[in-house]
């Protein structure tokens, strides 16, 4: 996918970066989700753990310089395009861009829930339908392998969505999207990690000053054991970030 004149596109460590706020963002979806042809899109919202995940993941790599839009999510994004690019990049987090659709387009959205653990989908398909009036096109669990993603692609691909949540964590989500896009066959594709827990309650979201600063990550791994494991690789991205800027000189 190449940039437009309108959406510029970096690259941090061989990764693109579209600079584009959260609204151009969602006005960009909009026109995606209103096309008739309804060419499939896929949607990666760029972390520092994806970048370093992505170093020795191919797979992964590619579906990020595939995507049609990688926005990008965290802080640490925003710092590495100001040492690298001496860029200011604007933040398009993912849980901004689920509710920003979910609240403009409304009954619009034929949303397929797919991943977290079985049952929270359908929480959160239900808290949609609730507090957004979207239509719930289908709704799958993430616990299964590859040797099942035909089954799951066709059957999201049948289904008649026209936004696509996968939640299946950094990595298996955006390469599941990215493989099977033409099966798929959905206008909006997003790779978003625990949004749809968030969606169903069952994970709280951060707190709006962490979300305003842009350092919900250190709230969620602060509060979290189960996540103090994705500090080195944090940390190992501010390295990168060091060791590239002091390459380029």
């Amino acid at each position: 996918m190449s940039p437009s004149p309108h959406r510029p596109r970096l690259r941090l460590f061989d990764l693109p970066l579209d600079v584009i706020n959260l609204s151009d963002t969602l006005t960009l979806l909009g026109d995606w989700l209103a096309d008739p042809a309804r060419r499939p899109h896929t949607v990666v919202t760029l972390n520092p753990e994806i970048i370093v995940q992505a170093r020795s993941h191919p797979e992964f790599a590619r579906a990020v310089q595939d995507a049609d839009l990688v926005t990008a999510d965290g802080v640490g994004i925003v710092y590495a395009a100001r040492q690298l690019h001496a860029e200011e990049v604007p933040r398009a987090p993912g849980f901004d861009i689920v509710r920003g659709l979910m609240q403009r387009h409304g009954a619009e959205l034929r949303v397929f829930f797919l991943g977290a653990k079985p049952g929270v989908a359908e929480a959160a398909a239900q808290n949609a339908v609730r507090d957004y009036g979207v239509v719930v096109a289908g709704i799958h669990h993430g616990y299964f392998g590859p040797e099942d993603d035909e089954r799951v692609a066709r059957l999201i691909g049948d289904s008649g969505a026209n936004l696509l949540l996968t939640a299946m964590g950094a990595g298996r989500q955006e390469v599941f999207n990215g493989q099977w896009r033409g099966v798929l066959g959905v206008p909006v594709m997003i790779g978003c990690g625990g949004v749809i827990d968030v969606l169903a309650g069952t994970a709280e979201l951060a707190p709006a000053w962490t979300r305003k600063l842009g350092v919900e990550w250190v709230w969620r791994v602060a509060g979290d054991r189960k996540r103090w494991n994705r500090a080195p690789r944090l940390l190992n991205f501010v390295r990168m970030v060091r060791a590239e800027k002091r390459r380029k000189g």
